[in-house]
């Protein structure tokens, strides 16, 4: 009896000391640099947001705005002055401090004139960042802003160092629990943990990043174990595979990714062509044929999880014979379109089906599929499309309706007006009524054709633990994952 328990001992012991530190995660798009301060991708942001890069704040798994580089903050009563403390001991991976001059210059980079950054527009409204003390950073705004901290916990806000914020596109340094290894391109990025991290230790000591493209090698590098986990598993038609197979879990929640058909204004200037493309349009198809029954239906550009949701799906439902009526009302009849449509399988399946449905009343399309890095330059920065498909993850994004050199070039002026008076107003049941009538006005001018809400379809083997179930943003984080026996 005692050989038979010493030796079970001695065997439990064996396999904590063998435990796995190291993981491999699946994802269907390289980035296409690794600076998120300098690129729209929201695969840069799978990457690196909270593993590699760190921001003021941070959005925690459930969508709420947690303390990151900074442990706490204060704002004045006029909502125009939010003074920063900044955590001691923070280095960034090349083992330089990280201090209040870093943040100064950061968000001085992020909103500067000939700034780069995809989401300049976060920055709006700052009139100065001063560093009082090298813990201390002032942040004074022209007006009042509650979204601060929620702008400041983007991606595109994370505090880099001048001495290598220009090499940050292929060599990044960041402040995080995890620091660059390698970048082997077209197939992976590789992180180890950061010794020297001002917070807790992760659990995991080295992570691979793995593109796969196709949903057929997705499902085959699962099945063999080559790949740990699938956060945003590309073939949702082969989970209930995965269900089956008690080496996995299979993690279904939302994302904040709206996925529209976007309509570039500029080209569709009769808001009864795009209303008739709307019509044309049938979300439960789309749902169903390339998604196989994952996403909710949307008619405005805003999260049905979301508290200010408001369901306008019944103003653009399917109509086929509306859309014909609107199409002879607007004196168009030939109409020929050009549908670009990047790689993510719900844009490349989902533009067959809506293509067919566009042809049903008498509106053809040209369908040209580019890679991801050509959709940015041709249609994200070049305009140079009629319609697209994309899904919009990042969170509470309704305000890019306010840009007129936004890719769709919608401009009207009472909806920039409105935004900004959001933008402005702290009081939650005020907010609450404004952001209500945006989607409203965007839902009338028919700006987009708005499909349905990207679930966030995962698979990971049945020991790892932590991983997010929801995406409160684009990201992978890797803080709190670990594997378990």
């Amino acid at each position: 009896m005692l050989i038979r328990t010493t030796a079970l001992l001695a065997l439990k012991a064996t396999t904590a000391l063998a435990q796995q530190t190291d993981i491999t995660i699946g994802m269907q798009l390289e980035p296409p640099n690794l600076d998120p301060t300098a690129g729209a991708a929201a695969a840069i942001d799978e990457v690196v947001y909270a593993n590699l890069f760190e921001g003021l704040t941070r959005f925690g798994p459930d969508g709420a705005i947690e303390p990151a580089l900074a442990e706490s903050w204060d704002v004045s009563e006029d909502g125009k002055t939010w003074t920063f403390t900044l955590r001691e001991g923070v280095t960034f991976h090349d083992g330089t401090t990280m201090d209040a001059d870093d943040v100064v210059f950061s968000l001085d980079r992020a909103r500067a004139e000939e700034s780069t950054n995809a989401q300049k527009a976060l920055f709006d409204g700052i009139a100065s960042v001063e560093a009082t003390d090298a813990t201390t950073v002032t942040i004074t705004l022209t007006d009042p802003n509650g979204n601060l901290g929620f702008n400041l916990a983007w991606g595109d806000a994370v505090i880099v160092a001048p001495e290598s914020a220009e090499t940050n596109a292929t060599a990044p340094v960041g402040t995080g629990p995890f620091q660059f290894a390698n970048w082997v391109q077209g197939d992976r990025v590789e992180l180890t943990a950061y010794p020297d991290y001002w917070g807790e230790a992760p659990a995991l000591t080295a992570a691979t990043f793995k593109f796969i493209s196709d949903p057929n090698a997705a499902f085959a590098a699962m099945m063999a174990g080559d790949i740990d986990a699938f956060p945003v598993f590309p073939a949702p038609e082969t989970l209930s595979n995965f269900e089956a197979d008690p080496r996995f879990t299979v993690i279904v929640g939302s994302t904040e990714g709206e996925t529209i058909l976007g309509m570039n204004n500029a080209n569709l200037t009769d808001v009864k062509v795009r209303q008739a493309i709307s019509h044309a349009i049938d979300r439960q198809a789309i749902i169903d044929g390339a998604m196989f029954g994952f996403g909710t239906p949307i008619g405005s550009h805003f999260a049905p999880h979301n508290p200010d949701y408001v369901d306008l799906t019944g103003q653009s439902a399917h109509d086929p014979e509306k859309a014909k009526a609107l199409l002879a009302e607007a004196g168009v009849e030939g109409l020929s379109l050009r549908l670009m449509l990047p790689p993510p399988a719900y844009a490349r399946r989902g533009g067959e089906i809506i293509a067919s449905q566009l042809r049903a009343v008498g509106i053809e399309t040209e369908i040209q599929n580019l890679e991801w890095a050509q959709w940015l330059e041709q249609v994200f920065r070049g305009k140079d499309y009629d319609l697209t498909i994309v899904s919009h993850t990042e969170p509470a994004d309704i305000n890019i309706y306010a840009r007129p050199d936004y890719y769709f070039q919608y401009d009207n002026a009472a909806f920039q007006d409105l935004i900004g008076k959001i933008e402005m107003t702290s009081d939650p049941s005020t907010r609450s009524v404004m952001l209500k009538e945006a989607q409203q006005i965007i839902a009338d001018d028919a700006v987009n054709a708005y499909l349905f809400q990207l679930a966030k379809t995962g698979v990971a083997d049945a020991r790892i633990e932590g991983l997010w179930e929801n995406s409160p943003t684009q990201a992978n984080d890797l803080t709190g994952v670990r594997w378990t026996e």
